[in-house]
């Protein structure tokens, strides 16, 4: 009996195998990046959408855009926005202002992150510009203004599920960053000086 074709068709599979298996851990490192694109694209899981144009119409209708303002416990961060709170028409383009200020005694490396909430309320608000996944380097004692630009898509009167929505809230929280991504607590754990 001769085993060259049993050993052909073992090294066919093999090969398939392993072609599979690279396949798979290429499919895992890219679902990462292509759930934040299509995250911004849609504005699912709370994400923004982003545009370089303001909307092309403005409602009468109004609505209410709450600002909130965290940093990560392992940054020693001060971070505000200078109003709380604002009411524009929808389709409006409107600036808003967060303050951010290093309070710790040496230079501190940060990246923000930002969702909208209700979840379905990110599909229709658009930034047209903002700091977020922006690194950061603060020095001791440093203090920065930034602005975010953005309008609420006025097609959110069209959504039966949250057409009357009166009230947003974006969310940011400022993350120790390392090679220009968040991570969720600093390397090296902060001494403390007695």
């Amino acid at each position: 009996m001769d085993s060259k074709p049993h050993k052909n068709q073992n090294a066919k599979i093999a090969l398939f195998c392993a072609g599979l298996a690279v396949a798979m851990v290429g499919a895992a490192y890219a679902c990462v990046p292509l759930y934040d694109l299509f995250c911004r694209v849609t504005g699912f899981d709370g994400r923004p959408i982003t545009s370089a144009i303001p909307s092309d119409k403005v409602l009468d209708r109004k609505i209410s855009v709450r600002f909130d303002a965290n940093v990560a416990p392992a940054l020693s961060w001060n971070f505000t926005a200078k109003n709380p709170e604002v009411e524009l028409r929808l389709g409006e383009v409107k600036t808003i202002y967060y303050t951010v200020r290093n309070t710790g005694s040496t230079p501190e490396t940060g990246i923000a992150t930002y969702n909208v909430q209700p979840d379905l309320a990110g599909s229709y608000f658009v930034k047209i510009q903002c700091f977020c996944f922006t690194e950061q380097v603060l020095q001791p004692g440093e203090e920065r203004e930034e602005a975010v630009v953005f309008y609420v898509d006025p097609d959110l009167v069209k959504d039966t599920s949250i057409g009357d929505l009166q009230s947003i809230t974006l969310s940011y929280t400022f993350f120790p960053s390392r090679n220009g991504s968040p991570v969720a607590a600093a390397s090296e754990p902060k001494q403390s000086k007695l």
